[in-house]
């Protein structure tokens, strides 16, 4: 049974950490300090439960508590050896543990246990952190909050911070919290509910003083030429310039992408102060730790060409390559981590928005969200003062602590498909979705693309949410809605690097049945749908510069003549002969094109189901029910051949084992010596 107190801060922290006001993804902490009895001594002991290291207020539930006897995590101050080595103080926190400990303790425990407070929060809100960024924040702490808030300078996260912290509360009384200066907040109160009081009333003090006190144009004027396109506009140009972006970020390693068109961040970039502020960077930990100490900003208009604008690009990622290696070398010291690549991770692009990278989804969306509340925070600080984050020194020291860097360290290795993302067609069901299905198990990034759209979503939503799989209605036939689906998976996922033509249908026909309705209809499905979709993606990939996969899932028949079918057979030899043609002429670029020729895929398949599967088991004169048997008994394994290994095909085929093959057909047969490869 969860302790009434640890609870009662789960229930505060998954309030305040599900208000974007309050603190953003995996930002703050907060604690609560009560009783539990000891089951050695049947004694009652005191403990705090504090968030524990990387874990979410909004989302933190009793494993994501660090618990610690309160005790012996206050006698560490006898043996805390001072501000040069407090980094040792986060390894001591192991010997204060109470049974297992729970969650791994963050750097800001100290805080939380040396605060004289039964409960006590340490939040990233905007409007504080505005506060805490401006030149002359101490007089405007004072001014705006009197004693109930009390500046404290910039220290770094760690024993001092918290030691300090514990001595301003003692010498001010009448204080409810501390405005840390480049960081953040922290508040504290007697209980649960004066706690979490105390933190939103500073966050809304610092916002209503802002608001009454701040210049109405924090940012400048307007720039001629900068103002926001048009909403289909900005999202085309988007998707025009996302493929060269991501290959650019993605120099060092290979990134995932978010792309963001909010009224935030497009107000911002139309600004004459846009460039200088983007400059300064970002100042609260948690803002440059995701996003780099600052972005890369587009110096052109809105109006420029792409042609302009793509050029642009490169130089400008030169220059902060650059700009970042010089910045290392500057601060580095002989015992730093080394460089962790020198890509920017926020690209701001005037009139068009802001691309966000990250190892995945959630960590590329994540940096976008925290670079939207470093917008916030430099217009509150310039509206009230002039924006002044904190020194670069002090920001290399957080982003190359070796403590961040253990953290680092013991993060899980990335799956096969890590930063990969995937495009599949027709895959709401069948083997389209046993595709889609295995590439997000191995760190894909899928775009589910089915002519039905409901269908295409649910599908996705199996997988996880959006920052695993989108499901997108696409009809292969159609030029603009191809382009369209890979339009949205560039502009959901930053780009594409793995093509999988399935979407397919049969018609089970001999050759005078067969209407040359039948014929147009396979062939533009499957032969001119495949040629379409490559065309489109290979757009991407030529751009991006950093290769991939176009996968086929042709069939069989295409190398096997068989009865009552000749639409069908027809169009898979066509496939499979793109398969050869492409792999030809995408080669220089690094991609690889190959080809599946599945057979008797019967569970499961919608092209079974939709009366091919009945039409077949005529012809071969067994019930329809036993058509996947029949077929397996005819194949050298006498195995059914199931979706699912179709599936493992196209996996094996993407992985860097096959680094080396493309123009390859792959039976997945269970072996019929009638269609083997000569």
């Amino acid at each position: 049974m969860t302790n009434p107190t640890a609870a009662e801060l789960i229930a505060r922290s998954n309030r305040l950490g599900s208000d974007p006001r309050v603190t953003n993804y995996a930002g703050g902490n907060t604690s609560a300090k009560g009783t539990e009895t000891d089951p050695v001594t049947g004694e009652p002991v005191e403990l705090l439960w504090v968030k524990g290291s990387g874990g979410d207020l909004g989302t933190l539930t009793e494993s994501g508590l660090a618990v610690l006897r309160l005790d012996r995590l206050r006698a560490l101050s006898k043996v805390y050896p001072g501000v040069d080595r407090e980094d040792e103080m986060v390894a001591a926190f192991d010997y204060t543990l109470h049974g297992k400990g729970g969650a791994a303790p963050s750097i800001d425990t100290a805080m939380h246990g040396l605060v004289d407070a039964a409960h006590v929060d340490h939040l990233h809100p905007d409007s504080g952190i505005a506060f805490a960024t401006s030149k002359d924040g101490e007089a405007l702490t004072a001014k705006a909050f009197g004693d109930k808030v009390v500046w404290v300078p910039w220290r770094r996260p760690g024993w001092q911070l918290g030691e300090d912290i514990a001595s301003i509360k003692a010498a001010n009384p009448a204080a409810i919290g501390c405005i840390l200066g480049g960081h953040g907040i922290t508040a504290w109160g007697d209980t649960s509910d004066e706690a979490e009081a105390n933190s939103l009333w500073i966050i809304k003090t610092a916002e209503d003083y802002i608001a009454a006190n701040g210049r109405k144009d924090p940012f400048g004027t307007v720039k001629d030429g900068y103002t926001a396109l048009s909403a289909d506009d900005r999202r085309a140009r988007a998707a025009l310039l996302a493929p060269t972006i991501r290959g650019l970020v993605s120099t060092d390693r290979a990134q995932v992408g978010h792309f963001t068109d909010s009224d935030v961040v497009l107000d911002f970039l139309a600004s004459t102060e846009s460039a200088r502020l983007a400059d300064l960077g970002t100042s609260c930990p948690d803002h440059f730790l995701r996003t780099k100490v600052k972005p890369m900003l587009l110096d052109l208009p809105a109006t420029a060409s792409v042609e302009d604008q793509l050029a642009r690009l490169h130089e400008l990622h030169a220059q902060y390559r650059l700009d970042y290696q010089a910045y290392y070398d500057r601060n580095a010291t002989p015992d730093s981590p080394a460089i962790r690549g020198a890509d920017p991770l926020v690209v701001l692009i005037p009139g068009v928005g802001m691309f966000s990278y990250g190892a995945n989804k959630q960590t590329a969306r994540v940096a976008g969200e925290f670079y939207v509340n470093a917008i916030n925070v430099m217009r509150g600080a310039e509206a009230i003062s002039s924006y002044e984050p904190i020194d670069e020194s002090e920001k290399f020291r957080i982003e190359y602590w070796a403590l961040e860097e253990a953290k680092l360290q013991r993060m899980p290795k990335p799956k096969p498909l890590a930063t990969r993302i995937a495009l599949v067609t027709g895959a709401a069901s069948g083997i389209g979705k046993a595709i889609a299905t295995r590439l997000a198990a191995e760190g894909a990034c899928v775009v589910i693309a089915d002519l039905d759209l409901e269908k295409a979503q649910a599908a996705a939503a199996e997988l996880g949410g959006t920052d695993v799989a989108i499901g997108i209605q696409a009809n292969v036939t159609d030029e603009n809605q191809v382009q369209a689906g890979v339009d949205a998976a560039v502009l959901a996922f930053g780009g594409l690097d793995i093509v999988v033509n399935n979407a397919g249908l049969s018609l089970s026909k001999s050759l005078l049945e067969t209407t040359v309705a039948d014929w147009d209809l396979q062939h533009n499905v499957m032969a001119k749908g495949s040629f379409l979709v490559s065309r489109a993606a290979a757009r991407v990939l030529i751009d991006q510069k950093l290769g991939g996969d176009v996968v086929y899932i042709s069939s069989k028949n295409s190398v096997f003549a068989g009865p009552n079918n000749i639409a069908y057979s027809a169009t898979k030899a066509d496939q499979a002969h793109q398969v050869r043609l492409l792999a030809a002429e995408l080669g220089e670029y690094g991609v690889k094109v190959n080809g599946i020729n599945p057979d008797g895929v019967v569970r499961g398949s919608g092209i079974f189901a939709g009366g091919w599967g009945a039409k077949r088991a005529a012809v071969y004169g067994v019930p329809e029910e036993e058509l996947g048997a029949y077929y397996a008994q005819r194949t050298l394994l006498k195995r059914e051949v199931l979706p699912e290994n179709v599936a493992n095909a196209v996996f094996v085929l993407c992985t860097s084992d096959l680094s080396h093959t493309t123009g390859l057909h792959i039976p997945v047969d269970a072996g019929v010596a009638a269609a083997f490869l000569r």
